[in-house]
């Protein structure tokens, strides 16, 4: 009996979220007293598969071959299963990152394993199954899925849990995975892949994010919250209203149905604070809210409170961080 957890990695690169499921996967497998195993798919992966080590694996299985470097669904959840078959695992773990959480879902319907997805807290009940908390219903609701059998399976969005410590001194063992694709994963074949435009820094992984809600009043609102981001070095995030009005696109939405993220600085303007947007952004480390209504739910998670017209309150704050910071 073992935990596994696939690693997601793109170009030879691990994806953080990665290690921040292996670091929850570390404490789960030391309170069932089992061992941790991570998997590593993609071509080139050893460097990925001694840093899962040094995240907290005991073991790390690559499978390692061309055939592996691009996505390809079935492939990919042929890796899974040949590390499923080898490693007996009691419960399984994946990033929800695009490719990774398609193999594991197609990989889980193949072998009839139940699958909670996009999960954002996870826990053991008194006899070690898993207990995974999800956004349902358009993430109106948070629910807590439990298990009949065994494996548990879940894939887990980004910035859930904080990120482990990496210990370059811990040993472990590397296992090379013998994979045998299956004739659908023959027949996959990649013709390209296309890079995305370049735009702005991404939510996902930013140490300071500038959100805007409803009380930015429109597409043009966000401009006085991209300066101020621009100044900072911050992403630009924003709540579900905002989303949902079609002031900006959904990648920057943060909440149940967008991105949890873990900033070291959270700037909340025009947010009123409801539950499902508190859900995605309450682990920040400092939290500012500047809102016109003193009563606005934002008060109550947020470490500085600015009561005010995020219309004057934000360009002053950017003038004053100019000033401070030596940037124009």
């Amino acid at each position: 009996m073992s935990i596994l957890v696939y690693i997601a990695q793109h170009n030879g690169q691990a994806r953080p979220v990665s290690w921040e499921v292996l670091g929850k996967a570390r404490s789960m497998a030391d309170r069932l007293a089992v061992p941790l195993v991570g998997l590593v798919v993609g071509h080139d992966v050893q460097k990925i598969a001694q840093q899962a080590i040094a995240y907290g694996a005991d073991k790390a299985l690559t499978a390692d071959a061309p055939h592996f470097v691009a996505f390809r669904a079935y492939a990919w959840a042929d890796a899974l299963k040949a590390a499923i078959a080898a490693t007996q695992p009691h419960i399984i773990l994946a990033p929800a990152t695009s490719g990774v959480r398609d193999a594991v879902a197609l990989a889980a319907c193949q072998l009839g394993i139940g699958l909670a997805a996009e999960c954002q807290a996870l826990d053991l009940d008194a006899d070690g199954n898993l207990l995974a908390e999800r956004p349902i219903f358009a993430g109106n609701i948070l629910t807590t899925v439990t298990f009949k059998g065994r494996p548990q399976a879940a894939t887990v969005r980004s910035r859930s849990f904080p990120l482990p410590a990496r210990d370059d001194a811990r040993t472990g063992e590397i296992i090379p995975l013998a994979v045998t694709l299956s004739d659908l994963a023959a027949q996959e074949e990649v013709l390209d892949f296309a890079a995305g435009a370049a735009g702005e820094l991404g939510v996902e992984n930013a140490s300071i994010i500038v959100s805007g809600g409803r009380g930015v009043k429109g597409p043009a609102g966000f401009e006085p919250l991209r300066d101020l981001a621009r100044v900072l070095g911050a992403a630009v995030g924003a709540s579900r209203a905002a989303v949902d009005a079609g002031w900006i696109p959904y990648p920057h939405q943060v909440g149940q149905t967008g991105k949890t993220v873990r900033p070291d600085l959270y700037i909340a303007c025009g947010i009123s604070g409801a539950i499902q947007h508190l859900a995605g952004m309450s682990n920040a480390k400092v939290i500012v809210a500047i809102n016109k209504d003193k009563d606005a739910p934002i008060f109550g998670v947020a470490r500085y409170g600015i009561v005010g017209d995020l219309f004057e309150v934000v360009p002053a704050l950017t003038e004053a961080f100019k000033a401070r910071l030596g940037r124009q």
